[in-house]
């Protein structure tokens, strides 16, 4: 009787646990559950891509500093930079064939 007993009990903790497993299964395949997942998923690769792009701007602004410091640091003053577009300086003489026309 006691050995019974025993199983009885065993069976009913071990059918708990099972229903317990499967219904936490049944909620992360779930609708909810999958998109609860992908959520969680893209915030982390959300916040990584920011923690990146934090350190592409740091790099690019300490870069910047140093290329300042070489070429703007000089007793020279910086070359006039063209805007962009068409160039306003004349090139070769009036007239003359240009290389780029073929002619």
């Amino acid at each position: 009787m006691i050995r019974r007993l025993l199983y009885l009990v065993a069976g009913a903790a071990l059918g708990g646990y099972l229903v317990h497993k499967l219904n936490r299964t049944a909620r992360a395949w779930s609708p909810a559950g999958i998109a609860g997942r992908v959520e969680d998923q893209v915030a982390d690769y959300r916040a990584a891509l920011r923690e990146f792009n934090e350190d592409v701007h740091d790099a690019m602004r300490r870069r910047e500093a140093e290329l300042h410091r070489h070429y703007d640091g000089g007793d020279q003053p910086a070359a006039p930079v063209d805007p962009p577009g068409r160039s306003t300086r004349p090139r070769g003489a009036i007239g003359a064939p240009d290389p780029k026309d073929g002619r």
